[in-house]
Formats: C-alpha cells, sequence, structure tokens
C-alpha cells in the first residue's frame, strides 16, 4: 500500500517477458498425413528425403541425337543412326561407337551414349547423321541424381510449405506429407452492445462487430481451423458456458475480444478463473492492448484481447501467431521485426512499448516509416491503411527524421 493506504498498483508485465511466458510451455501438436495436394500451408512434422533420383537416369536436356563421345572429335563426324529415345520411350539397345539415336527431351540417354548434340548442329540423310558444330563430352545430358538422389535430405520439420515445396516433395515420389495437425482456434467477442453485419437495427448504441472477422483471418493465414463460437452476452453464466463450450470442442487456443479489463461488465478474468484457467498474463506494458490476458487450463490456452479493434488486431499480431507457430513446431522468431527509418521525427515514450501504425515508403530500397497520425485504438480506417507497425521501446528518447528504427510488416 502507498501513504494514502490504497493498495498500490502491480507494475505492468514488460512484453519481452509477457511473449515469452505466453509461449514457454507450448507442445507441438500431433502430426497427421495429408496429400500432397493438400499440403500446401501445412507444416512439415519430421524431415523430408527423396524417395528416388531425380533424374532417375541420365536424360537428355534437349532435342538432338546421343551418341558415343570418341577420342578425338573430328568435325564433320557422321554417325549411323540405330534407334529412337523419347520421354516415357527409351532405346531398347545401347549405342556402339560410329553411332547414334535420335532423343527427345527427356528420353534416357541409352547405354554406350554419354553426349547429346542438339539436331539444329547437324544434317541428316536416311540413317546417317552428321554433326557439324564442335561439342563437349558430356553435353546437354542431365545425369541420374542431377536434382537430388534417393534418400537426399529435401525439406526440413517445422518448414511451412509452399507451392515450391510441394513440387519438390511430389518428385521426390511422396503422395503423402506428415504435417503437424492444425491448431483449432475458437473465438469469442463479448459485449451486449454487439450485433453482427447487416443486422443493425439502428439503436445508436450498437456496434456491427468486426473482430471477430480480423482475427479469424489472420488465424486462418496462420494455418489453424477456426471456430466461430458467437457473441457473447455481458454475464458470467453466458462468459462461462462459451469457455466450457470450447473446451468440449476441443479448442486449442480459446481467443476471446472484450471484457478483458476491470470494468464490473469485464468479466472474461474471472470467468477464465472460475472455469480453471490460470491466468499467467495480465495486463501488459505496450499500447496498444494493455489489458491483455493470456493463460491455459488443461489442453486448452486462452487469449483475452481487449475489445477496441486495432486492439484486438495489433495484439493478435504480436501474440496468437506465435502461439499458433509454436504449436505448429515451426522455428520462427518470436516477433519478426525488419530495419526502417523513421519518416516522421517522434517523441520520447513514456513506460509502456508503442506499436504505431504506419506507412512505408522506399528510398534506394530502404524502408522509411511514416506514422499514421491517428493512433485511436478503434480506428479501423487508420488500421487498414497501415503497412506495418512501428515498434517504439518503452522510454525511448526523442528520436529524428532518419534514425533507424524496427518495424512489423503487415503485407509480407
Amino acid at each position: 500500500m502507498n501513504m494514502t493506504g490504497t493498495p498500490k498498483k502491480a507494475p505492468l508485465m514488460p512484453v519481452a517477458d509477457a511473449l515469452a511466458l505466453i509461449t514457454r510451455d507450448l507442445d507441438v501438436l500431433a502430426t497427421e498425413m495429408v496429400p500432397v495436394a493438400e499440403a500446401v500451408g501445412r507444416v512439415l512434422a519430421a524431415p523430408l528425403a527423396a524417395r528416388r533420383s531425380q533424374p532417375g537416369a541420365d536424360m537428355s536436356a534437349m532435342d538432338g541425337y546421343a551418341f558415343a563421345y570418341p577420342d578425338t572429335l573430328d568435325i564433320p563426324l557422321t554417325l549411323k543412326v540405330v534407334g529412337e529415345s523419347a520421354a516415357g520411350r527409351a532405346f531398347d539397345g545401347a549405342v556402339r561407337p560410329g553411332e547414334a539415336t535420335r532423343i527427345f527431351t527427356g528420353g534416357v540417354v541409352p547405354p554406350g551414349a554419354d553426349t547429346v548434340v542438339i539436331q539444329e548442329n547437324t544434317t541428316r540423310e536416311g540413317d546417317s547423321v552428321t554433326i557439324t558444330v564442335p561439342l563437349a563430352k558430356g553435353r546437354n545430358v542431365r545425369k541420374a541424381g542431377f536434382d537430388f538422389a534417393a534418400g537426399t535430405a529435401l525439406l526440413p520439420a517445422g518448414r511451412r510449405l509452399n507451392a515450391r515445396d510441394v513440387m519438390l516433395a511430389a518428385a521426390a515420389d511422396h503422395a503423402s506429407l506428415p504435417v503437424v495437425r492444425r491448431p483449432r482456434v475458437g473465438i469469442i467477442q463479448t459485449g451486449d452492445e454487439l450485433v453482427y453485419p447487416g443486422q443493425a437495427t439502428g439503436l445508436l448504441s450498437e456496434v456491427v462487430v468486426s473482430n471477430v472477422y480480423g482475427l479469424a483471418a489472420l488465424a486462418r493465414e496462420a494455418g489453424a481451423e477456426v471456430i466461430d463460437l458467437g457473441l457473447v452476452r455481458d454475464g458470467m453464466d453466458e462468459t462461462r458456458a462459451a469457455i466450457s463450450r470450447a473446451r468440449d470442442l476441443g479448442i486449442d487456443v480459446l481467443v476471446s475480444s472484450g471484457g478483458a479489463s476491470v470494468g464490473e461488465h469485464d468479466l472474461m478474468a474471472p470467468a477464465l478463473k472460475a472455469e480453471g484457467i490460470a491466468l499467467a498474463v495480465h495486463k501488459i506494458a505496450l499500447r496498444p492492448g494493455k489489458p491483455l490476458m493470456f493463460g491455459a487450463g488443461g489442453n486448452m490456452r486462452a487469449l483475452g484481447l481487449p475489445g477496441n479493434p486495432v486492439s484486438a488486431y495489433v495484439c493478435a499480431v504480436l501474440f496468437l501467431l506465435p502461439i499458433l507457430s509454436r504449436l505448429q513446431g515451426e522455428d520462427a522468431p518470436l516477433m519478426a521485426t525488419r530495419p526502417a527509418r523513421l519518416g516522421t521525427a517522434m517523441p520520447a515514450n513514456d513506460t509502456r512499448m508503442d506499436f504505431v501504425r504506419a506507412r512505408l515508403s522506399f528510398e534506394d530500397g530502404k524502408a522509411i516509416a511514416h506514422p499514421l497520425t491517428n493512433q485511436d485504438s478503434s480506428m479501423l480506417s487508420a488500421l487498414a491503411s497501415a503497412d506495418c507497425l512501428l515498434i517504439r521501446p518503452a522510454h525511448a528518447p526523442e528520436a529524428k527524421v532518419g534514425d533507424p528504427c524496427e518495424i512489423i510488416p503487415l503485407n509480407a
């Protein structure tokens, strides 16, 4: 207590400490097999090695003629054409000195041959072909295993698979891939004032709900399966029932928006505690989003976000995305920042870490961050026009135009 006898407020938790606590005990979710055609965006659960060599045999890289390179290549050199090799239809025989086979791109180079001359550098008469231009031994032949050999490590565990990765896995003869199960995210938004888009009645007290849509989109982009648990009215029974339902549905991460502060209608913290969720984080030294909370109970984690739309979105970027990343086994930075320069002078900061909405411009390839004029935590129009979050550490001194800074891109 202080000198007046009133209880002393607990200090706000630094952002770095909160992030460390929130991500500390997150075990990677179970592994499942999915068809390679459905693996884009999933996180690989185990290292992937090639099941075959690519190519599986020496292949021609061009249309032309395959032949055995002599000790000395005297041009012009005339060879006897003894067959043909095309993709999927190999020559059934061997090439001896003085012979050649007509070959097409992707065709197997027959035994005895080691070089392919492109057709533009030959002349053909009947079953004879004449090489008219010098070339090096082994030219235009892709050797077996040229791309990768059987058993080669191709992709590491913890990699979020993109289109190129899926092509590589398919070429390595994987019909299905081991990936981490998608995290199940449940989202609730609390408040008596909320109505869904298109359902407003015109009452001045109504607020059209928006947070759930942005939060769901962020979670899906991060690989999660999202379940909208609906709007929850301001009542302890209703709030506890929503939390209980989330547990029954096997939700991995329950995300709530609203009710995270300490007002009479802010019931999320007591409801979570009543449902067996132990809160490890409540009130963080950041702007926007001070009343954020986090806890866990059983297999469910609960992330309580503020109700203001910008605060909810910024906190989801800072805390929900790292949670989902860790649950899927990604070895990514908890806060992926990039360097930039200030485009506007900034005043000294107070005790809270600021995440300022800003636009980006580029000069000589370097990013310049321009803070938006209005930083109100309810301004969705400003958030939608922002390119990044400009980070201002707690107690940061005044900064001038051109000073270095760190940003979190929002459009990556």
